[in-house]
């Protein structure tokens, strides 16, 4: 249960702080575009079973690997993709605490 809470506490909270904190005159939709990361969950319908709350997602499904995780960092580089790289490696870095605290 509290793990469920931090897990996706970091998945929301994390955009939102730092949407609060470097764009605060957008930061509704600085928050809304980082959310779009959620959408790389996408790759879990490609798993057998969908969802194993013991499965650790990082290198296991495709859009959650070191390789993605590299094109998302670049994804920041270029300010009309940084919120979407942002939004993605943030999602990443929740994924991975929720790796290690299983």
């Amino acid at each position: 249960m509290i793990q469920s809470f931090i897990h996706y506490g970091c998945h929301v909270g994390i955009p939102l702080l730092v949407a609060f904190i470097c764009y605060k005159s957008q930061w509704k939709m600085a928050f809304l575009i980082m959310l779009l990361g959620m959408l790389i969950d996408l790759d879990h319908l490609l798993a057998t079973p969908i969802f194993d709350p013991n499965r650790c997602s990082i290198n296991f499904h495709p859009l959650h690997s070191y390789y993605a995780l590299a094109f998302y960092m670049l994804l920041i580089i270029p300010k009309k993709t940084r919120l979407l790289g942002l939004g993605l490696v943030i999602h990443l870095i929740a994924d991975a605490v929720d790796c290690a605290l299983m």
